[in-house]
């Protein structure tokens, strides 16, 4: 299933775009809600919100593009990967203390980006003329 998923690098870049669009109304809008629940600094999930709006809106660009720019996607695919990794540094740090439903929220945003990040990867290798 996956395979075949990262076949379609148009349909991952969307799903990207589409998740990454909603995780940020969803801690821009609710990050006073979120806060008390994930132990979580609200200014931190409004600004992590607000990231994700323009680079979301950037990732459906690229994919709406007829072919896709191999250096477009290896772009967002790195991006992911910086966020997957920031992510795990922010959890290791001390900087704030997260509820267990913060880790948990953390965890699972960093592993479904990570994901994105392996498709978009396979899914290039797997482009005509892919020389990865």
């Amino acid at each position: 299933m996956i395979l075949s998923f990262a076949r379609n690098l148009h349909f991952v870049l969307f799903a990207d775009a589409v998740t990454s669009a909603a995780a940020g109304l969803l801690m821009l809008g609710g990050a006073g809600i979120l806060a008390p629940l994930l132990g979580l600094p609200e200014p931190l999930l409004r600004i992590a919100g607000l990231s994700l709006l323009p680079f979301a809106a950037l990732v459906a660009g690229v994919a709406m593009r007829g072919p896709v720019s191999r250096k477009a996607v290896m772009a967002i695919a790195v991006v992911n990967v910086a966020w997957v990794a920031g992510s795990v540094l922010f959890l290791l740090s001390n900087w704030v203390a997260p509820t267990m439903l913060g880790h948990a929220f953390v965890l699972m945003q960093a592993l479904a980006v990570a994901l994105f990040a392996a498709l978009q990867a396979m899914a290039l290798r797997r482009q005509p003329g892919a020389a990865m």
